[in-house]
C-alpha cells in the first residue's frame, strides 16, 4: 500500500489516503483494515496487540503516544481516524462496590475516553493545516436500545461515542472535518460468539429478523464507504447494521 491519488467525495481538494484504525488485530477492526487495504493508494496504520502499534487504552500516555507514532509513520499527516477498539466485559450489578466502579471506569476509559482523546488529536491536526479529514466511530446498537443488566457501562460508552460523533460533525463541518458513526448489532467476532453462547444462542438470534448476526465484512464495507466515499453532506450520519433487530 502506498500514498497516492484516490478522490473520495470531500470538502477539500487533497486526497485522503492515510488512515489510522484502532483495534485492528481481530474481528471488525481486522476486517476494516483488510477492506481499506484493497482500496488503491491508501496507507493503513493499525493499532492492536497482535499487529500494528501496541497501546494500552487504559493508559492516557499510551493513547497519546499511539497518535504520535501513527503520525510519524504517515509522514506527518493522517486523513482518516477510525475508532474501533473496545472491550465488552460483564459487570454484574451485585459485584462489590469497588469492583463494580473499577469495571465501569475501565470500560468507559477504553471504549470512550481513548476514542475521545484520539478524536481530539485528529480534529486539532485537521484544524492545524492538514486540510480537514474524516472520523469514523464504531459504536453499537446498544447506544440506542441498551444492553444486558451486566453491561450498563458498555451501553453508556457507546451512547457517548454516538453523541460525540454528532457533536464533532456539527461543530467542525465548515472546516472540512466530517464525522460518522456505525452501530453494529451482534457481529460474528470472538467477542460476539462468547456472548451469544452465554445468552442462549438461538433464543438471542430469534430477536434478529434477518435470522443471523452480522459478519465483520459487512461492517467493514460500511466503514470503508464512510472513510473514503461518503458525500460530505452525510456528516453526522449514524449507520445501523443489526439485521433489523433495532430500527430507528
Amino acid at each position: 500500500m502506498g500514498v497516492g491519488s484516490i478522490t473520495p467525495h470531500r470538502l477539500h481538494s487533497r486526497p485522503m489516503t492515510n488512515i489510522l484504525i484502532t483495534g485492528s488485530s481481530r474481528g471488525i477492526g481486522a476486517a476494516i483494515a483488510a477492506a481499506l487495504a484493497q482500496a488503491p493508494d491508501v496507507t493503513v496504520v493499525g493499532h492492536g496487540t497482535a499487529t500494528g502499534i501496541a497501546a494500552d487504552f487504559t493508559d492516557q500516555v499510551a493513547v497519546d503516544t499511539l497518535w504520535t507514532s501513527a503520525l510519524e509513520q504517515c509522514g506527518g499527516r493522517i486523513d482518516v481516524l477510525i475508532n474501533n477498539a473496545g472491550i465488552f466485559e460483564a459487570n454484574p450489578l451485585d459485584a462489590a462496590d469497588d469492583a463494580w466502579l473499577a469495571a465501569w471506569e475501565r470500560t468507559l476509559r477504553v471504549n470512550l475516553t481513548a476514542a475521545a482523546t484520539l478524536s481530539r488529536h485528529a480534529v486539532r491536526h485537521w484544524q492545524g493545516g492538514a486540510g480537514g479529514g474524516r472520523l469514523v466511530n464504531i459504536a453499537s446498537r446498544a447506544a440506542y436500545r441498551g444492553d444486558s443488566p451486566a453491561h450498563w457501562h458498555y451501553a453508556a460508552a457507546k451512547a457517548g461515542m454516538v453523541a460525540m460523533t454528532k457533536t464533532i460533525a456539527r461543530g467542525y463541518a465548515r472546516e472540512g472535518i466530517l464525522a460518522f458513526a456505525i452501530c453494529p448489532g451482534f457481529t460474528m467476532t470472538g467477542m460476539a460468539e462468547d456472548y451469544l453462547a452465554s445468552r442462549g444462542g438461538d433464543r438471542l438470534l430469534a430477536d434478529i429478523p434477518l435470522g443471523r448476526v452480522a459478519q465483520p465484512e459487512e461492517v467493514a464495507a460500511a466503514a470503508r464507504f464512510l472513510a473514503l466515499e461518503a458525500p460530505a453532506s452525510m456528516t453526522g450520519a449514524v449507520l445501523d447494521i443489526n439485521g433489523a433487530s433495532y430500527v430507528r
